[in-house]
């Protein structure tokens, strides 16, 4: 889809002639990527850097606040800390929010204790699983640990998010072929650059990781792809369609998925503005893309539980 076709479409469509019909029922939303955390707390955090603006408290009531005007009622929080423990205060805290639907943890495959942490906190209805960066992903460094740990998950019914650069998607594509019963959600995008001049080995890439059916794709942190003023990303759609199209052409309508990546999101745009860029281009495939986009695809890649 071109620009123009992309702006043809979205305007035939908010014209469409509608007085006749009922109203639509409130769509569900379920952004699959915030952070929360607490610098204030005796331990402090491993992250954000302090003298950074995002080293402050963040917390459910700062996300529902931009949220909440877009329809966004509930959310899978991942943790960024590399503290064991920090599985826990999120999940403590998930405990009496009933906005966040699961934890996606933070455990190291390479770390000796990892089975013994994960079968902990796997007991919790709310853990969904766990995700890996960088250089935990790499296949050619820690191979006998990461498919080991891989395995594990799998085993417990987890899943796993994978967040790095351009350069670990063959790793990525690697284990989704050695452990097919793991379901995988790639963040991120998994980091094209910007659309005007993305990484020239993303799209080979993108297009071999999705040939495994159990991989996900998280459209999360579009507007931080390029350089740019903080919060001043483009807030046309038409500028991310090299990226959205490629990955709606590969993934299609049921296994790209709804994330935000709040509060870092906002170093490239206001939360508002990253949401309506991806409303404007799921609107225009359909009604029933957009559903399974900002919450039933999520359902099939992290088997949330309806909180009560």
């Amino acid at each position: 889809m071109n620009r123009r076709q992309f702006l043809l479409a979205t305007t035939a469509g908010a014209l469409a002639p509608d007085s006749t019909q009922a109203a639509a029922p409130a769509l569900r939303i379920i952004d699959t990527h915030t952070h929360f955390y607490d610098p204030t707390r005796p331990e402090g955090v491993p992250w954000p850097d302090k003298g950074t603006k995002l080293y402050r408290k963040v917390m459910p009531a700062d996300w529902q606040a931009q949220a909440h005007p877009h329809g966004v009622r509930e959310t899978i929080v991942v943790e960024a800390s590399p503290w064991v423990e920090d599985n826990q205060w999120v999940l403590d805290l998930a405990a009496n929010e009933k906005s966040i639907l699961g934890c996606v943890g933070n455990l190291d495959p390479t770390d000796a204790n990892f089975a013994q942490h994960l079968k902990r906190f796997s007991a919790n209805p709310l853990f969904c699983g766990i995700r890996w960066r960088g250089e935990l992903i790499s296949l050619e460094k820690n191979q006998p640990g990461v498919l080991a740990a891989a395995k594990l998950l799998a085993s417990h019914g987890l899943q796993l998010d994978l967040n790095g650069p351009v350069t670990t998607l063959p790793s990525a594509t690697k284990l989704g072929a050695d452990v097919p019963d793991l379901r995988i959600v790639i963040d991120h995008l998994g980091s094209p650059g910007d659309p005007k001049a993305m990484n020239p080995s993303w799209k080979n890439n993108i297009q071999k990781l999705a040939r495994h059916p159990q991989v996900f794709m998280k459209v999360s942190a579009l507007v931080e792809q390029m350089e740019c003023a903080e919060g001043q990303a483009p807030a046309d759609t038409a500028y991310y369609l090299p990226i959205l199209d490629h990955l709606w052409k590969t993934f299609g309508p049921d296994r790209l998925i709804y994330g935000s990546n709040w509060p870092v999101s906002d170093k490239g745009a206001p939360y508002a503005t990253a949401f309506n860029i991806v409303d404007a281009y799921f609107t225009s495939k359909g009604a029933e893309a957009r559903e399974k986009y900002f919450w039933k695809n999520s359902l099939a890649a992290y088997r949330w539980k309806e909180r009560k």
